[in-house]
């Protein structure tokens, strides 16, 4: 019923204004137009209708006059989507400007700040690993300490024979060797800081690529050594006293890593001057190779009283190495930052 009452207001409308007749004809119907001959309770599905009946979708007929827009007395532009067009007609000094290409990224405006400068105490990574370290260490410690102990006391000790006084079991020997890879990793972050404060900032690798370059030198410097002092001891001694030093050795590996700990927290954290921490590794090192110096001569040369050999052996299985070491890392390092 609502239909039939909409087509004969809409015929009534029409019919019985001739004006509204007339002025369709004159021009085409607006939507508003078609909306206001409807009653104020049109549905939209009415209202829909119809805007369909009367407004009929017409055939666009475009501007046929010539175009107006180019300089005086030049002809008319041509197309860009023109393919006979040279290269030089397409492009222009805006062509690539992101203002008329809205699919270009338009980069940032304004200036860019100075980027903060890299720091071992921001980097989350290395982070992380220092305190895993701690961690395990701690455990370590608490499951190992009978055997520290023990290897402690029995270091100045002057043994009688060719004997060892004790022997490892397989988990105090995993825990000696994580010692030694915490000592390489410790050695490396210390180098690593020297050379960020007296050779270069920058470098052609990443930091971390860095850092594990210096553990694997590090790490290779000491089984190197170890591999010369078991072909060296095996020429000249029994392989009893091969064995003492190497337990020795590897002793003397992990506590040089437990003091060094302290010290690349304080550099990496709390900012301890570099001169300092030279200065603290020096000495570390510097005990380390006279208590090597000690137990060689207590271990191969005491019997005999021979002090010259004890030194030659000294120089050419700890000095000389350390030594070459230096030089190996300052080549890598030569090679890797980056010259301006």
């Amino acid at each position: 019923m609502q239909q039939d009452s909409l087509s004969t207001h809409a015929t009534t409308v029409v019919g019985d204004s001739g004006h509204a007749s007339v002025s369709a004809q004159l021009h085409e119907l607006t939507p508003r137009e078609v909306l206001s001959w409807l009653p104020k309770n049109a549905t939209p599905a009415q209202q829909d209708s119809a805007i369909q009946h009367h407004i009929k979708p017409s055939p666009i007929h475009w501007s046929e006059q010539p175009d107006t827009l180019h300089m005086p007395g030049h002809t008319k532009g041509k197309s860009l989507r023109d393919v006979s067009l040279p290269q030089y007609y397409r492009e222009s000094f805006f062509s690539k400007d992101s203002l008329f290409h809205p699919e270009l990224s338009g980069g940032r405006y304004g200036v860019a700040g100075d980027p903060v400068p890299y720091s071992i105490a921001g980097d989350n990574l290395i982070t992380m690993l220092l305190l895993g370290c701690f961690v395990l260490a701690m455990i370590s410690f608490s499951r190992s300490m009978p055997f520290i102990i023990r290897q402690a006391k029995n270091f100045f000790y002057v043994p009688r024979g060719n004997t060892s006084t004790f022997n490892e079991t397989s988990g105090e020997l995993w825990v000696q060797m994580f010692m030694i890879l915490q000592t390489c990793l410790l050695f490396s972050l210390i180098y690593f800081f020297y050379t960020r404060t007296y050779i270069a900032d920058t470098f052609t690798i990443e930091h971390y690529q860095m850092i594990g370059i210096f553990t694997a030198v590090i790490a290779g410097y000491f089984l190197l050594k170890a591999v010369a002092y078991w072909i060296i001891g095996w020429v000249f001694f029994d392989g009893k006293k091969i064995g003492q030093w190497m337990k020795v050795y590897l002793f003397l590996i992990s506590i040089e890593g437990v003091l060094l700990f302290p010290v690349v927290m304080l550099l990496a954290y709390f900012n301890l001057s570099m001169q300092n921490a030279i200065i603290y590794v020096a000495i570390v090192v510097f005990l380390g190779k006279l208590l090597s110096f000690y137990k060689t001569y207590i271990i191969f040369f005491r019997r005999n009283g021979i002090f010259l050999q004890n030194f030659l052996y000294f120089c050419a299985l700890e000095v000389i190495p350390l030594a070459s070491l230096w030089g190996v890392l300052v080549i890598i390092n030569s090679f890797l930052k980056v010259n301006f």
